[in-house]
């Protein structure tokens, strides 16, 4: 044997004992329950910065969340699990996902493929922006009190579908309506598709490719629904890492984020029926909409989650724009 055998072969055992010193100490080795992996979870997303917008509210709740997905536990069930201890191959796939988390700052959804709205679960990857909106909460009761009998609508759009999922809500909250699902994006459609299949609603969801209505065939509408882009240019700017995963197209238009909205307001008219009713959602710009157009005088939508974030407009309405 040669002095550079023996050399090597004293390298390979010292190194032999650094993986096996490593793998006595760190999470991987020290973290045994779901208790534990919690913990390390929540301090790892706090030290990392991490932003919760997308539908979790901490770093509590997407740990928690990320933890019981990847061990394929049920979401609602946490008490029973919390001292179960965590076999090794488990604890590199959890350890993972919290580094895919913290590091990247990918958000939970892209990194567990679904989101939640409700009781509804709808596939989601990078394609689609992360389904998020008060029309969701207000979908659940049928839209009540401005659309008095869910059972007559009979047709509505769903304006910037994304992933589907207010489409596929639209559709529960009005059993009789044939529904519209429109997207600039035909990736975003490719998703909406297989979410709309998920559910069996190929028969009443249609998807268009548009860019608001341009494309959408000439027809009238009980209920517009939008929830469109609207981040103003300047906070798209300073959007945390995690919004930057997500399609940029779907979260901002234009400067003051209305570059959408104005042309939903001008071409709606057309394609509202004269009892119909436009929905558009715009989280906290409604100072931004005041200001834009002085002479709508739409209705602010309170919602269990947040006030004024969505206006409606009857066809009177705006027909006198």
């Amino acid at each position: 044997m040669t002095h550079h055998d023996e050399h090597d072969q004293a390298h390979d055992h010292d190194h032999d004992h650094e993986d096996e010193h490593e793998h006595e100490h760190g999470p991987l080795a020290e973290l045994v329950t779901v208790r534990d992996w919690i913990r390390y979870g929540v301090t790892r997303f706090n030290r990392a910065g991490c932003f919760y917008g997308h539908g979790l509210q901490d770093a509590y709740d997407e740990a928690v969340y990320l933890i019981l997905h990847t061990l394929a536990l049920p979401l609602d069930r946490l008490d029973p699990f919390l001292d179960a201890c965590i076999p090794s191959d488990e604890r590199v796939e959890i350890f993972d996902v919290i580094e895919k988390r913290a590091a990247e700052r990918l958000p939970a959804a892209y990194i567990t493929g679904e989101a939640w709205l409700g009781d509804y679960r709808f596939k989601v990857d990078p394609r689609v922006i992360i389904p998020r909106s008060y029309f969701a909460e207000l979908l659940h009761d049928g839209f009540s009190p401005w659309i008095t009998n869910p059972e007559a609508v009979t047709s509505a759009i769903d304006m910037c579908t994304g992933s589907g999922c207010l489409a596929i809500l639209m559709a529960h909250a009005f059993p009789n309506a044939e529904i519209v699902a429109v997207d600039i994006s035909q990736d975003a459609l490719d998703v909406a598709a297989e979410n709309i299949a998920a559910y069996g609603l190929e028969d009443r969801i249609k998807l268009v490719l548009s860019d608001g209505f341009a494309a959408v065939p000439e027809q009238k509408f009980d209920f517009i629904l939008s929830n469109p882009p609207y981040v103003t240019q300047e906070a798209m700017d300073a959007l945390p890492a995690e919004y930057l995963h997500e399609p940029g197209l779907a979260l901002g238009s234009g400067e003051d984020g209305l570059d959408l909205v104005r042309k939903l307001l001008a071409d709606a008219p057309r394609f509202l029926k004269a009892d119909g009713l436009l929905a558009i959602e715009v989280g906290h710009n409604r100072h931004i909409v005041d200001e834009a157009f002085p002479e709508l005088a739409p209705t602010w939508v309170s919602a269990p989650s947040g006030d004024d974030k969505i206006f409606i407009l009857d066809a009177d309405q705006l027909a006198k724009k």
